[in-house]
């Protein structure tokens, strides 16, 4: 147990590192989300969305995490110049940093994730295979608002002031 005088680490696994793709479209930005995939997310699409992210490994720079994360969850190789976007406390109570970068794909090309598996269905006894994200795209703002996890909400906020500022 820690002393009052000590602080204690959060775990890795509540800390995650992510990358939110932008794009202007005009002079509409737009900005890069993924939908979870597996069976709990199917029919649910309001709140859900997110930026590519995932937990951050023993001794790895969270931006090389986020870099990694983001392309394994797309199959993007993610480049450019990274702006930090700070971080969010989602309500699971796990931290999430983020950076934000100028970037663009054919949207008729499908992305390529990770797969996890999980017993499915439930108390069946088999073991089922889901991709971590299904559905992958570019919204504008008022759309990104509806979709996007509201914890992660302010990261379009920040990113709007950031690009408000050049």
């Amino acid at each position: 147990m820690a002393t009052k005088n000590q602080r204690l680490k959060p775990k890795r696994s509540k800390i995650s590192a992510g990358l939110f793709m932008y794009r202007w479209k005009g002079n509409s930005l737009e900005v890069f989300l993924v939908h979870p995939g597996g069976p709990f997310f199917t029919k649910k699409d309001k709140r859900v969305w997110s930026i590519p992210k995932g937990e951050i490994e023993d001794d790895e720079n969270f931006l090389n995490a986020a870099m990694r994360e983001f392309e394994e969850e797309t199959g993007l190789k993610p480049s450019g110049d990274f702006l930090p976007l700070g971080t969010i406390k989602q309500r699971s109570g796990k931290t999430v940093y983020a950076w934000a970068f100028l970037g663009d794909y054919l949207e008729n090309k499908p992305i390529r994730s990770n797969t996890f598996k999980i017993e499915w269905p439930p108390r069946s006894g088999k073991q089922q295979e889901f991709p971590e994200i299904d559905k992958a795209g570019f919204f504008d703002v008022k759309t990104a608002k509806e979709k996007i996890n509201p914890a992660q909400f302010v990261f379009i906020e920040r990113l709007q002031s950031l690009l408000d500022r050049k």
